[in-house]
């Protein structure tokens, strides 16, 4: 990817904003949980505040999203032209809330599995 550091300082708040969202976690919520105060994270979100690398990872794994995400080095989403990713939304939507929810959580097993091993 060609950012620019200016591109990636704006970037970065941008998209610790939406994973925060995505979390569906308030900013004094993360506070607590980051052991800071409510505002830190407002302006950390506003590009106020520099970030250092241990709370940039912590915000990650917080997130549960990817810390090359977080930096602007990943995607902003899937492509949604890629075949096997209109397939899965085909599939996916045939199936009954029931059977979405335990395959959801089939698919959170899985990730956490890949997680410990390292992968």
């Amino acid at each position: 990817m060609s950012d620019t550091p200016s591109n990636k300082t704006a970037t970065i708040p941008t998209r610790l904003r939406a994973a925060r969202e995505a979390a569906g976690l308030s900013q004094g919520q993360v506070a607590k949980l980051m052991n800071m105060h409510r505002p830190t994270i407002s302006e950390m979100e506003a590009g106020n505040r520099r970030i250092t690398a241990d709370e940039l990872a912590k915000l990650a794994d917080l997130y549960d999203t990817k810390l090359s995400w977080l930096l602007g080095d990943a995607p902003e989403r899937a492509a949604t032209d890629d075949p096997k990713l209109q397939l899965a939304a085909r599939e996916l939507s045939k199936l009954k809330p029931d059977d979405l929810d335990r395959l959801l959580k089939l698919i959170a097993a899985m990730k956490s599995d890949d997680d410990e091993k390292g992968a």
